[in-house]
């Protein structure tokens, strides 16, 4: 194929399709169909002479011509977006990020941090999808994803977001029914409230349950909030994240100078991808919101959600 000038429309149809990572939402987002998004990808092609896009597991991905081209469409983004703006106001950001979270993170972190983002950047909406798993090596519909243990990632960077901890926790009416534990080997006298183990996919939290080999499983479940609920119910003993734990006083910590697991929440995301302003303001204030959530837990000021009371910016 011989390259020529390519159009700067069909650039901005590129853009949105690595946003999106598929023909039919960039379709939607751009108020065209599937099949002129399709034609217009082919028509920079041609004018490029070469793939700027593959398919890959979940939608498409970016070649290296075709970050190439992103990075000329981002640019041409910007000059439009401030040829339109008020010049009189700041800049604005407009724009989508995608991102998925395990469960405790996708609520007490990245929801407030998002409707921060929102309240400062009104042009920002941030998609956030609840996922305990491992880092994907495909990640062309999610523009951030948040994990649980140092990622093994190809063509992408991972950037340590925070620790957190496991403890050990039941319910002073359990309590009351049961000896408390003391030592590790009186822990088999009780169950467990923990994942599934024959369905986790994180190898850092299957580290909980090889250092509890003594405890049958009593309720377990896919979901950390399910843990939760189930040990203050009186249905064993819960291994669970402190900073969920803590913001329920009837829940008792047991045995925390014997067992306490660190866990690290990791973010990855292609670096073209943590160049998009409304994306760096995402990864900003996550990164904000860890790090008052650290302070908050080490003060013990435990029971609000983490910078709940941080105005937004």
């Amino acid at each position: 194929m011989s390259a020529s000038r390519p159009s700067a429309d069909d650039l901005l149809v590129l853009l949105e399709v690595a946003r999106s990572g598929r023909f039919t939402r960039a379709a939607e987002t751009l108020g065209l169909n599937h099949v002129t998004v399709s034609r217009r990808i082919a028509a920079l092609e041609r004018a490029l002479g070469g793939k700027v896009l593959v398919r890959a597991t979940g939608g498409w991905e970016l070649t290296p011509l075709g970050r190439r081209a992103v990075a000329a469409g981002e640019h041409l983004a910007g000059l439009l977006g401030e040829l339109t703006a008020d010049p009189h106001a700041g800049p604005e950001i407009e724009d989508v990020v995608r991102m998925s979270a395990t469960d405790a993170f996708a609520t007490f972190v990245a929801a407030p941090a998002a409707a921060r983002v929102h309240r400062a950047h009104p042009g920002v909406c941030v998609e956030i999808v609840s996922a305990t798993r491992r880092a994907t090596q495909h990640r062309s519909d999610l523009d951030l994803e948040v994990v649980i243990g140092e990622p093994r990632v190809l063509r992408a960077e991972a950037l340590r977001l925070g620790t957190y901890a496991l403890g050990l926790y039941a319910t002073p009416d359990y309590l009351g029914r049961r000896p408390a534990p003391t030592t590790t080997a009186e822990l088999a006298d009780h169950r467990l409230v923990y994942f599934i183990t024959s369905m986790l996919q994180v190898d850092d939290l299957d580290v909980g349950r090889r250092s509890l080999p003594e405890m049958r499983d009593s309720v377990t479940s896919t979901n950390v909030f399910a843990h939760v609920e189930a040990t203050r119910a009186g249905g064993g003993i819960g291994l669970l994240p402190t900073f969920l734990a803590a913001r329920h006083d009837d829940l008792v910590r047991l045995m925390p100078d014997v067992v306490e697991l660190d866990m690290e929440y990791w973010l990855v995301a292609r670096s073209d991808t943590l160049r998009r302003p409304a994306v760096s303001a995402v990864v900003a204030e996550l990164r904000s919101t860890m790090a008052t959530m650290g302070t908050a837990l080490r003060n013990g000021a435990v029971h609000g959600l983490p910078g709940a009371s941080r105005p937004a910016g």
